[in-house]
This record gives C-alpha cells, structure tokens and sequence, in this order.
C-alpha cells in the first residue's frame, strides 16, 4: 500500500491582518505570493506564499506555501480561532492523490471527518479537513492539487 500523504503541502497561520502579515513573511524569509484569494465559502481571505525557489512543479512535486489566513468577520471558523487562541498556527495541510479516496481510507480508521466531501480549496484544489481532537489537536487538510 502507498503511504496516504504525498507531501507537506502548507502550514495554515491565522492573522488578524492579511497585509502585514504578508509584509513580515515577505521581508523576514523573502517569500514569493503565489496567489491571493477571498474564499467566502471558509470566510476568509487568504494568501499563499511559496517556500522554496520552485515556481512550479520540480520532478512531479509541487513546491510548498505559507497560507496566512485572515477572517472575514469574528464569526467565521478563523475568526473563532483568533478570539481563542490568537494569531498561530491553525492547520497543516498534507498533498494526496484523491481526496476522496483519502478520506475514506480515514474514515475506517475511527479519525473523525469534518467534511465528509471534498470542497473548494486554495489555488483550485480539492480539499476536506480532519477532526483535530482525533490527531492530537492539530487540524489536518487534505489537498487534492488541481489537474
């Protein structure tokens, strides 16, 4: 059997403030935007910066981001993060094959889903999260990159 997780895809940090947010991980560790986004659907405006100096895919692996993630308002999933738990790490995000194939291999497992279905993610993947009470309180995306 293929291990299940491809590769570190990103690391979610949650910030109350997009723009500066971007400024310091730019101007500490020179990181590149790849894309920016307002995903009304998790509430947030996002963006995703690239690690590494791969603007593309290198032998098949696409490289690996920063996602900083901003609220919409107080009451989105982010926005209760921050009133919790202030600005920090928020996910970590792993590549997979098939999301959907992912998530049922999971689910057998007694890991508790919390989206039973795969939904639109960042730069066009596919993506479904993990409970995180189940992995030791980290809350786990799936990426399912696009194409």
């Amino acid at each position: 059997m293929l291990p299940l997780l491809t590769r570190l895809d990103h690391v979610g940090i949650a910030c109350r403030d997009l723009d500066r947010a971007v400024a310091l991980y730019q101007a500490t560790f020179g990181l590149e935007v790849a894309s920016l986004e307002v995903n009304e659907e998790q509430g947030v405006r996002e963006a995703m910066l690239r690690v590494g100096a791969a603007a593309v895919s290198v032998a098949g692996v696409r490289p690996g981001y920063v996602q900083l993630l901003e609220p919409l308002s107080p009451d989105t999933p982010v926005g209760r993060f921050l009133t919790r738990r202030g600005e920090g790490l928020h996910h970590v995000g792993y590549g997979v094959a098939d999301v959907r194939e992912a998530l049922a291999t999971v689910a057998g497992t007694g890991i508790r889903l919390v989206d039973a279905r795969p939904r639109h993610g960042s730069m066009g993947a596919s993506i479904a999260f993990l409970h995180p009470a189940d992995l030791g309180g980290v809350l786990t995306e799936f990426v399912q990159s696009p194409g």
